[in-house]
């Protein structure tokens, strides 16, 4: 890679790393392997950065992360998740809001598939249009649609739920 790229990768790695691993812990559910997800996409993308700088390198650095997410479940068969709840280590509030509704959002998050909770996170939290998130993980558009639905009608419930408890 030419020193001029190694600049501009180097850049986009500092500017896109806290919010793309934010996405990677809420799509997995576990600080510790949102990590390693991020650390895997940023290597992947470093070996095509010439193509993918050229596009938008955001898009693409998030299609191999979701990817790479989509692949880890498959592996598995089974999710497993935190059970205890444990966050990434942050002390109080910070600027996506308290710590008790970033925890009861995990929580709601961890009650819908895998396929789901990503198609929610990248359409309410990365703010992605239906086609954008179509797009992002290959899927079709209606997809996108009734998993989204079907997603924050299931955390709905929960919510519901919890709150009657």
């Amino acid at each position: 890679m030419r020193p001029a790229d190694e600049d501009s990768f180097v850049a986009f790695v500092e500017a896109s790393s806290p919010r793309l691993l934010r996405l990677a812990w809420l799509t997995c559910g576990d600080p510790h392997l949102a990590q390693e997800l991020l650390q895997e996409t940023y290597e992947r993308v470093y070996v095509k950065w010439g193509k993918a700088s050229v596009a938008n390198p955001t898009a693409y650095t998030r299609r191999v992360l979701m990817n790479l997410t989509t692949d880890r479940w498959r592996r598995r068969r089974k999710e497993t998740l935190s059970i205890d709840g444990t966050l990434p280590e942050v002390a109080g509030a910070d600027e996506h809001g308290r710590a008790e509704d970033r925890d009861l959002l995990m929580r709601l998050l961890r009650a819908l598939p895998p396929r789901e909770r990503q198609i929610v996170v990248l359409r309410h939290y990365d703010d992605l249009s239906e086609r954008e998130v179509a797009d992002a993980l290959g899927i079709s558009l209606g997809t996108v649609k009734s998993s989204t639905s079907r997603g924050l009608a299931t955390m709905r419930a929960a919510l519901t739920q919890m709150q009657e408890a």
